[in-house]
């Protein structure tokens, strides 16, 4: 599956409950994902990884992610390309 028809997916299931909930409330449920992984992978480096957990984290936060850009109308996959692969990518470190 491609990162757009990943985000298409997201869009069919869930476009119409989400985005009348509206983007800020919408970041608060991607920042409780983000969280939610951040324990995930605590887990990992204390040596106690759940690894199923660790992925449905993983996936949680593409899924809240891609329903973001889909409520602020942004196409991951042009923006990911834009960013990352035109012109040879950005320059320097992060």
């Amino acid at each position: 599956m491609t990162i757009q028809e990943f985000q298409r997916l997201i869009h069919d299931r869930f476009y119409a409950t989400d985005s009348a909930r509206g983007a800020a409330k919408t970041y608060l449920w991607f920042s409780e994902e983000v969280g939610e992984l951040a324990h995930a992978l605590g887990n990992l480096e204390r040596g106690t990884p759940d690894r199923a957990n660790l992925e449905e984290e993983f996936a949680d936060v593409m899924a809240w992610l891609a329903t973001l850009a889909n409520i602020a109308g942004v196409d991951l996959d042009k923006a990911i390309h834009d960013k990352y692969i035109k012109d040879g990518g950005p320059k320097g470190h992060k």
